[in-house]
């Protein structure tokens, strides 16, 4: 999450106003040729080796794009796993007997390049966006919705995704993950810090944790900012641990039941470097707990943080979906292991690689319900609005949308799975802390209030 602005102090302790709230459409959006944004974008754009150009083949274009080689948030996994999955449908004969080619763009954690790799997709007449990663929704979805072009399976990681008409989402994206976390930690930790981003997508995170405190009796949370790309976090950790052992700002977010604070970083990509700063100052404090959301940790960083004896170890973490090891992923990991075998950018750990991967189980129940007719943006999205059920496997529960669901009313009208799963972190592994998903519905309406 970025979206950078002028510098501004490092921290707050005072409430905050919700950000929330519908984006508006930028209309006019101009179009430039395939050929010349990749040319003046090196954007890393690209298909399916071996495709054909889709020029009166019947081939099914689409397009995903996620953040690579940034000093950000990266997230390679994404397009990598669309790549893989082409690879695979098509070796099954495609989709409903249709090739299907898939586009990608980098939109380099910059919401210039967001917005362009939008119109690139405009251009090449894509049937939809589908699993991608990008934090600028009030840049792409407009050029998206002037070309009626449907974004399916986005991440998640801002508001706009979850309200414009054009967006699909599989998941509660950072609002559930945040909310469904802060209800854990309000039975759990005494003072609670957030360590996020001085960005617009990260103004929205404290509200949606207080959410979940709130809910649990709990006091907010103390609002720590923090630069997303910066190399090392020794400052913010330390003033962390000093607010959550000490309560040294006059007593705020302590509680009087002797609990243990717990800080929660949510930098993206950042939160290892974060880490590092976190687990050398840790050792002049009391010992003080740690969560986040999945996403910005999995197996791979709590083995490279020490395992049962690092710094995550008892960590509550949320996701969206089922733990990795868990049965219900075995077609993807096998479509991993026989169409990417040694591709390291896709981690089926990863939820952006998770994400991806129910994005196009969406897709191809979409072009299975046309049953041979047209496929373009226009029908894709017809069969969506129209009240389609989609099921994953039981990744996700059935999937539809419909403005008329109970969420369109809390100010989420896209939001339909607001489903997250509770894990910890137990002798180094990252396991379920309990058996089914937890709906963070109530959560969020008041977060909305």
């Amino acid at each position: 999450m970025t979206g950078r602005r002028r510098t501004r102090s490092t921290f707050r302790t005072s409430s905050r106003t919700s950000t929330f709230g519908t984006s508006a459409f930028r209309a006019g959006t101009s179009r430039m040729s395939a050929l010349a944004l990749c040319a003046a974008l090196t954007a890393g754009c690209g298909a399916i080796p071996g495709s054909s150009d889709g020029s009166g083949s019947g081939d099914i274009t689409v397009m995903t794009w996620a953040p690579e080689d940034t000093d950000a948030t990266n997230k390679p996994g994404m397009p990598a796993m669309a790549q893989a999955y082409a690879r695979w449908i098509n070796a099954q004969g495609g989709l409903n007997g249709r090739k299907l080619k898939v586009l990608t763009c980098n939109d380099r954690n910059d919401r210039v390049t967001a917005a362009k790799c939008a119109r690139r997709a405009a251009d090449e007449d894509v049937v939809a966006v589908v699993g991608s990663y990008s934090q600028f929704g009030d840049d792409f979805l407009g050029p998206l919705a002037s070309a009626g072009i449907p974004y399916i399976g986005g991440y998640g990681v801002t508001n706009d995704e979850f309200t414009n008409p054009m967006s699909y989402p599989v998941n509660g994206g950072s609002p559930a993950l945040l909310a469904g976390l802060g209800q854990e930690l309000a039975a759990v930790c005494g003072p609670v810090a957030l360590i996020r981003p001085d960005s617009i997508a990260g103004d929205q995170l404290p509200e949606l944790l207080d959410a979940g405190l709130k809910a649990g009796g709990h006091a907010p949370a103390l609002d720590q900012l923090a630069a997303e790309d910066a190399t090392e976090y020794s400052a913010q950790a330390k003033l962390a641990l000093e607010r959550t052992t000490d309560g040294e700002d006059e007593g705020e977010g302590e509680t009087t039941d002797g609990k243990k604070g717990c800080v929660v970083p949510a930098l993206g990509d950042r939160v290892n470097t974060f880490m590092d700063s976190f687990r050398r100052d840790r050792e002049n404090y009391p010992a003080v707990s740690t969560a986040t959301v999945l996403g910005s940790v999995d197996q791979t960083v709590i083995n490279a943080n020490g395992g049962k004896s690092g710094a995550y170890e008892g960590s509550y973490i949320t996701g969206w979906y089922p733990v990795a090891s868990d049965a219900r992923w075995a077609q993807m990991k096998k479509v991993i292991s026989e169409e990417a075998f040694g591709d390291n950018r896709i981690d089926p750990q990863d939820a952006g690689v998770q994400t991806t991967w129910i994005a196009y189980t969406v897709l191809k129940a979409v072009v299975e319900s046309l049953d041979g007719r047209e496929v373009s943006s226009t029908t894709v999205r017809r069969a969506l609005d129209d009240g389609l059920e989609i099921t994953t496997g039981g990744l996700t529960p059935t999937l539809r949308w419909r403005f008329q669901d109970p969420l369109a009313v809390v100010g989420f009208q896209r939001l339909v799975n607001a489903r997250v799963i509770l894990q910890i972190v137990r002798d180094g592994r990252l396991v379920a802390a309990r058996d089914g998903f937890v709906n963070t519905s109530k959560l969020l309406e008041s977060a909305r209030d």
